[in-house]
């Protein structure tokens, strides 16, 4: 009798610590120097393949100390799960958002061992490291599919279809409806928490997953033990991701506007880029973000990248400095930062030159250290000036004041000042100079200035 009570002592024992992945799984001590707030919040995205020469952890590993000194405090790593497979009828395209197993690892990227000293090194140099979740679907050849059919939403036949209205057709749509698929999701969520150290997600189309789902996941994320601060990053954006308990939503619209007042073709105005900025922060609670940025994976590998969409390196510096002092929680993608021109896959391997334009790192990280020292930048308010070519704003904590002025137009452009501006003196944030506004004051192409009077 005592055997048996044993025995079954022991798979319940194993079975609570598999269902709840308990604290005693914890590998490593949860990262306590999580920023403050959203707005301290640096962001830089790594596309694994492209970041180094081998396409693995490692090859990210020794370039922490470049992600440091450019100023960020935030690292999102793409997915790392083993991708799907071709399978008979549905082909794979090789993207990491085509997840073969939530908790598998792509043996591409290298071992567990390699991703724990990856996030346990980038923690001693007090970066945050958060992982990217693809919750809306699986691959065709997870095991998921023959296990669990109706875990995965279903046409009037009974085949499992392709999230509805989407051209996707390497993966399968998950169902939310499912009560037992939410609570796996939510568990092997989990597992990468306590198995790998990581301080939150970054939750890849978020817009497609319902909130209760995203509320439910949270709530569960937010309890676990040890308990620690999380990062959670919804790409999508709805402000109900918020009320659901994210802490960020994307912001595509942004970029949108400061992608067409560069245009050279059919060009936008600074004053939409500034409309875009009032609107998209209705509904956003105090002390939440958009992310803000001037490229992602997926523009830089689709759309181009910032040194073709905003005409070359004045023109990409001058849309990052919009960018990154207007508002929100700014991310840089790993690229940017070198002036990268090519389109950037992340659908095979393709390494980035890290010894291009080593004067663009040099402006990125004045850009960056201004940004991340400057509490008026960060949580001031705003005021805007209407010109047609010109951006210029205003940001004002008490006494304290920053004028970002940039040309978005590829010619000289005579600015006229702001009566509110006119005849004041300022420092030059980047360069320390000083910098006296008269009434007017011409412009290069794409040229920029970043005051303060402080």
């Amino acid at each position: 009798m005592k055997k048996y009570l044993l025995f079954f002592g022991l798979i319940f024992l194993f079975s609570c610590k598999k269902k709840n992945q308990s604290s005693s799984l914890q590998y490593g001590t949860p990262y306590t120097n999580i920023p403050a707030t959203t707005a301290d919040i640096t962001m830089y995205e790594v596309n694994e393949r492209a970041y180094s020469a081998t396409g693995d952890f490692n090859g990210i590993t020794q370039r922490l100390d470049s992600i440091k000194t450019l100023g960020i405090n935030v690292i999102w790593l793409m997915p790392i799960n083993p991708i799907g497979k071709s399978i008979p009828g549905h082909s794979s395209v090789n993207s990491p958002y085509c997840v073969e197993d939530h908790v598998g690892l792509n043996s591409e990227f290298g071992s567990l061992s390699d991703l724990r000293n990856l996030i346990s090194t980038a923690h001693s140099k007090n970066m945050a490291v958060i992982l990217d979740w693809a919750a809306n679907q699986t691959s065709w050849d997870n095991a998921w599919i023959t296990e669990h059919p109706s875990w995965y939403e279903q046409d009037g036949s009974g085949n499992i279809i392709s999230p509805p209205g989407y051209n996707f057709p390497d993966v399968a749509q998950l169902n939310y409806n499912n009560d037992t698929m939410r609570l796996q999701m939510i568990t092997d969520m989990e597992y990468w928490i306590h198995t790998a150290n990581f301080d939150g997600f970054r939750c890849d189309f978020a817009d497609n997953v319902p909130d209760a789902f995203w509320a439910q996941a949270i709530d569960s994320l937010n309890n676990i033990q040890p308990a620690r601060k999380l990062i959670l990053l919804a790409e999508g954006g709805y402000t109900s991701h918020l009320t659901a308990g994210f802490q960020m939503i994307f912001d595509e619209g942004f970029y949108g506007s400061v992608v067409s007042a560069f245009s050279t073709s059919s060009p936008g105005t600074p004053a939409a880029i500034f409309a875009q900025n009032g609107s998209n922060y209705v509904g956003v609670p105090t002390g939440d973000q958009r992310l803000r940025f001037t490229t992602t994976h997926d523009h830089s590998a689709f759309d181009g990248t910032p040194m073709t969409l905003f005409n070359g390196k004045a023109g990409a510096l001058a849309a990052s400095v919009i960018t990154i002092n207007m508002g929100g929680t700014p991310m840089i993608y790993g690229s940017q930062e070198v002036g990268q021109t090519a389109l950037l896959s992340f659908f095979n391997d393709q390494p980035i030159d890290w010894t291009q334009n080593p004067d663009m790192v040099a402006a990125y990280k004045t850009i960056l250290a201004f940004r991340n020292s400057s509490e008026v930048v960060k949580t001031g308010t705003l005021t805007t000036y209407i010109d047609p070519n010109i951006v210029c704003y205003t940001k004002t904590l008490g006494s304290d004041s920053v004028v970002v002025i940039a040309n978005v137009r590829n010619s000289t452009q005579s600015f006229t000042i702001p009566a509110q501006l006119t005849n004041s003196n300022w420092t030059d944030a980047y360069a320390g100079t000083g910098v006296s506004l008269k009434t007017t004051l011409a412009l290069n192409p794409y040229q920029y200035y970043v005051l303060k009077n402080y």
